[in-house]
């Protein structure tokens, strides 16, 4: 099976967190990091600039400066102003250690997420998360 390189963009504000989907998703792709809202925003920027988008983003709801719920709906507007749509949307995976409904709702409702994974994220999740969303090829 051969599996298309991807480029990922890990958005954690905890290192271990951080360290551990930066290993687990750097098999799949190149990954990039961020430790919290405003550099995420910045990344997507420079991704887009740069004619290099992310294709999936891990997405901490929790974080400083700019909480994700509010970078998930900046991200979706950007990509609904660029190229009228042209680009494609980047998969873009909420992560939290909260299992909350609320959040989930947000997320998914009036964001735009694309899947959610509550922390600690193990391969076996994440992996079913990619295949489900066809980031990685598998059983759906």
């Amino acid at each position: 099976m051969i599996i298309v390189p991807m480029k990922f963009l890990i958005v954690e504000d905890d290192f271990v967190c951080r360290r551990v989907l930066q290993k687990l998703v750097s098999r799949y792709g190149d990954c990039d990091v961020a430790i919290n809202g405003k550099e995420a925003i910045e990344a997507y920027e420079l991704a887009n600039k740069e004619n290099e988008p992310y294709d999936t983003i891990l997405l901490d709801i929790c974080m400083p400066k700019i909480d994700g719920l509010k970078v998930l709906k900046r991200i979706r507007q950007e990509e609904k102003k660029s190229k009228n749509g042209e680009q494609a949307a980047a998969n873009i995976i909420m992560t939290t250690a909260k299992d909350d409904s609320k959040h989930i709702m947000d997320a998914y409702y009036s964001g735009g997420a694309s899947g959610y994974l509550t922390k600690p994220i193990s391969s076996s999740h994440l992996e079913a998360e990619l295949k489900k969303l066809n980031i990685l090829p598998g059983n759906n």
